[in-house]
């Protein structure tokens, strides 16, 4: 699989999440189109989207309900490309959708492989291959970004780092759609900066690409130490996404319950 290859099963992906066509996100306009559910979607996802933005650096896909098309529309129109995910603009597009009850609120920042850098590494400490029966008694708070217990039947693949039998640290993959798997991580506090997350990361990335899988690695932004995990591991940015959700979702989010 080349690096051309992944790109391209990325953007097949992304084309079936937003409701719209690969070549879309090569455009040198922006595109709107209307979001609709599938079940191809990456499962996380909850279809249809109110107001979606995708871009993979050239143009901007919105994937919108048809009652905010003109308000992404006049919002797209105003601002390159580059600053419609970003304050202050940003503010303009959250007072529209406010006003139909919903806010910005998720935005990340997605990573792919680099072919030519992938490949298996060591960390100092025993690294081992683990399927879900053998991190199914590792579904806990400290491993709750290599693994899910809302969506433990997607878990596919793991590799962990034991110190002595115990484990320090842990990279998961989780089937989101077929053709990609996504990769977190997680590293016990007292075995930080060590190099045992890329040391996991980027071997799981190479045992996902080994079975004709895409790996890819979401951050936040704000993200410092993911964003330097996932370059220092081979990945690089590849797109960006932002989504609108019902204020009452983002008002549950914040209140931490």
């Amino acid at each position: 699989m080349t690096n051309e290859d992944i790109l391209r099963i990325a953007m097949a992906q992304s084309a079936i999440d937003s409701g719209c066509s690969p070549q879309d996100f090569c455009a040198s306009e922006n595109r709107i189109v209307h979001s609709a559910a599938s079940k191809q979607a990456r499962a996380y996802l909850s279809l249809p989207f109110f107001c979606d933005l995708v871009s993979y650096g050239t143009n901007i896909v919105a994937s919108v309900d048809p009652l905010c098309e003109e308000a992404v529309r006049d919002y797209l129109s105003r601002y390159p490309q580059e600053h419609c995910f970003e304050t202050p603009n940003l503010h303009v597009l959250n007072d529209a959708l406010e006003k139909q009850g919903y806010r910005v609120c998720f935005m990340a920042e997605y990573f792919l492989p680099d072919v030519k850098q992938i490949a298996p590494c060591s960390c100092g400490y025993e690294m081992r291959l683990m399927t879900p029966d053998s991190f199914a008694s590792y579904y806990l708070p400290e491993w709750s970004n290599a693994l899910c217990e809302k969506r433990r039947h997607l878990d596919r693949l793991a590799i962990g780092a034991f110190d002595n039998g115990k484990l320090v640290g842990m990279a998961g993959a989780s089937e989101d759609c077929s053709s990609m798997w996504q990769i977190g991580i997680d590293v016990s506090p007292a075995y930080r900066r060590q190099g045992i997350a890329s040391a996991l990361t980027k071997t799981l990335a190479y045992e996902i690409l080994s079975r004709g899988i895409v790996p890819f690695y979401c951050a936040a932004w704000s993200n410092i130490a993911s964003v330097r995990n996932a370059v220092k591991s081979g990945f690089l940015p590849a797109w960006v996404q932002l989504t609108a959700k019902p204020i009452a979702f983002v008002q549950e989010i914040n209140s931490g319950e």
